[in-house]
């Protein structure tokens, strides 16, 4: 059965400087993004393109949604394979490849979650990332590959 779910997000340049897009140095890359029902959040590109490094930019948040995707499903599986998560972090990061036109694309991403569970076998909650990465949404999407370095420690 397949079930769809739709979602909406928007977005508005606030980085016009008076001048709009006269030049490529004559306008900011800021932005806010928005929900409904959430805060808006902050948004730029990333210094080295210019923008404001204060701000979330686009790659921050693949990064971030990818991250936040493994999370969820981790703790989903545990609970389904009876794995008490008492604490968990990632330090997830990314590599961007540019192109002499301008363009670019990741080339890979690399989670590195650390979990804790309350007891029991740390093997098995450490293998539980190979099914929590096969039912994260956001890695099925993207066309590069996803790595993991977990760590399972038990309390």
């Amino acid at each position: 059965m397949r079930t769809d779910h739709d979602y909406a997000v928007s977005i508005r340049w606030t980085g016009n400087r008076g001048t709009g897009t006269s030049g490529y140095r004559d306008y900011g890359r800021d932005g806010v993004l928005r929900a409904d029902g959430k805060h808006e959040i902050a948004v730029s590109s990333d210094r080295v393109f210019h923008g404001d490094r204060d701000r979330w930019n686009p790659e921050e948040l693949l990064l971030a949604a990818l991250s936040e995707c493994h999370l969820l499903s981790y703790l989903h599986v545990a609970t389904r394979h009876g794995v008490i998560v008492t604490e968990y972090s990632d330090d997830a990061v990314g590599t961007l490849h540019t192109t002499a036109d301008g363009g670019g694309a990741f080339a890979s991403v690399t989670l590195r979650p650390r979990v804790t569970i309350a007891s029991g076998d740390t093997e098995l909650a450490q293998s539980l990332h190979a099914e929590a990465a096969a039912k994260c949404f956001i890695a099925a999407s993207v066309n590069f590959p996803v790595h993991h370095e977990p760590v399972a420690l038990t309390a």
